[in-house]
């Protein structure tokens, strides 16, 4: 068998994305809790009152204007406010992965439910024991979690009080709150991960569909990196066994053409996109073309001794990371358009694509793995996988969805090949486990789950839970760690 023994199988889930309960158990809010669904089409805006009174809005991970606040308008549907109600349901959802045979699953922590307000005013209590009961009753079921730390989603207060990431009083706070978390759930959560995607902001300078400056991205990016550092050194002294990772969001690309110009775009949108953040966290510095970049844009970037030393002594454990597609990059401009996990690429001639028009490909799944894994050389970690729909809920409540299974099939069937190879991986895990809010168009009637959530764009449902046919079809792969996949 391919598959280690021990190897982990479950889902990944975030707590943005489930959880719900928005303004419940002393959480604040966030950014995301002030955005609309979008379609197939648009991505999800964020909206807020301007300072002359009129209402605005702009791309999620924006910044607000001069004198704007945010404010929850009463003719808007708000998605993330009950997401799945996971917040309310986790015992019976933890319940359905038990089920399906998961040994782990991986979420994030809702910064804004444990430090809602800044480390300045304290800890949340009531959040701390909302998490401790998750983790003490999914080690109960047999799940070893895998934790993120960060998902896009810091308390609004810092954003009113430090201005948000831009500032490196952030970096501060980020400890202390990795560091609680470290403290606080020591002996249930042994392998954490820093930040979700940490290399969105730089993938958004590149795609041009962001309000943020140049100068301001790269500031952000490099002080979640120094946070992250940080963290992986704290987290080692409190406890030497505990593992952090990264996260990074996988990028698979290939040159539309034979063209040499088409080849040199394609490298060096992967240097950029993936490896400039993904080098600082594992190889503990920036690489040799972070230079060629910052000159590009027109940036001033000044690494400290201390920040340099920091990336050193805070490298990341193992990588973790998310893949979903494949693009084509071209120097031509006679080429079709096409989506993507929150960026749109070259549209591929040989692939399909799901109905949001992201591409499937299970061969460049495999390539992205020998291509960390040979870069890196440490193990790596399947955050995310999974394939968006539309779901039919027939008459009986079954929901056939044969093309989630081919998508997880043929994924998983490369995975296996590439471990046969010589690829080390310790774990895989969909994305999701249950229907949640999509990242990047705001959505629940885009579909992940291989469990049917009863909720739709618009807030209707009763949240009642049903088995996809995917579901056993995963519990079965499980079973045999990876062996029938039939």
């Amino acid at each position: 068998m391919a598959f280690p023994k021990g190897f982990l199988w479950g889902t990944s889930i975030s707590a943005e994305q489930v959880e719900g309960g928005w303004n419940e158990g002393g959480k604040s809010p966030v950014q995301i809790d002030y955005a609309a669904a979008g379609d197939a089409g648009h991505m999800r805006k964020v909206w807020f009152r301007n300072a002359d009174g009129t209402r605005g809005s702009m791309p999620a991970f924006g910044k607000l204007p001069e004198g704007a606040k945010y404010e929850i308008f009463d003719d808007i549907h708000y998605t993330n406010h009950e997401a799945a109600d996971f917040y309310h349901h986790w015992k019976e959802d933890l319940g359905l992965f038990a089920e399906m045979g998961f040994t782990t699953f991986n979420t994030s922590l809702a910064w804004s439910r444990i430090y809602p307000y800044g480390v300045r005013n304290g800890v949340n209590k009531e959040g701390v024991e909302f998490y401790r009961n998750v983790f003490t009753e999914a080690r109960r079921l047999g799940m070893d979690p895998v934790i993120t730390l960060y998902k896009y989603d810091e308390p609004v207060w810092y954003e009113e009080t430090y201005g948000g990431w831009e500032n490196r009083e952030m970096i501060d706070e980020f400890v202390e709150f990795a560091k609680t978390c470290f403290t606080e759930y020591k002996g249930l959560i042994n392998k954490w991960m820093t930040f979700n995607e940490i290399n969105i902001l730089i993938m958004f300078k590149a795609m041009g569909n962001s309000n943020l400056s140049k100068e301001s991205i790269y500031a952000q990016t490099h002080n979640q990196i120094i946070a992250a550092a940080r963290s992986v050194k704290a987290a080692h002294e409190i406890d030497p066994d505990l593992k952090v990772g990264c996260m990074i969001a996988g990028q698979c690309a290939y040159p539309l053409t034979p063209d040499p110009n088409d080849v040199m775009a394609t490298y060096a949108g992967f240097q950029e996109g993936f490896c400039y953040c993904a080098d600082a966290m594992m190889r503990g510095r920036y690489p040799s073309f972070a230079k060629r970049m910052w000159e590009n844009d027109n940036v001033q970037m000044t690494v400290s001794e201390e920040d340099a030393k920091d990336m050193m002594e805070g490298k990341a454990d193992f990588l973790g990371f998310s893949y979903y597609m494949s693009g084509c990059i071209t120097t031509h401009t006679d080429t079709e358009a096409t989506a993507g996990n929150l960026f749109t690429s070259v549209k591929n001639p040989y692939l399909k694509a799901s109905d949001w028009g992201w591409q499937i490909d299970p061969v460049g799944y495999k390539y992205t793995l020998h291509v960390l894994y040979d870069r890196y050389n440490k193990p790596l970690f399947n955050v995310e996988n999974g394939l968006g729909a539309y779901d039919k809920v027939e008459e009986d409540g079954s929901i056939h969805d044969s093309y989630r299974i081919d998508y997880h099939r043929a994924h998983i069937q490369k995975l296996k090949e590439a471990i046969e190879e010589g690829v080390d991986i310790f774990g895989y895990t969909t994305w999701g486990g249950l229907d949640l809010v999509s990242a990047s168009t705001g959505q629940m009637d885009k579909r992940y789950g291989m469990i049917y959530v009863d909720m739709n764009d618009k807030g209707e449902g009763t949240f009642e839970r049903k088995r996809k046919d995917s579901f056993f079809w995963y519990k079965k792969c499980i079973e045999s760690n990876g062996d029938e996949l039939d």
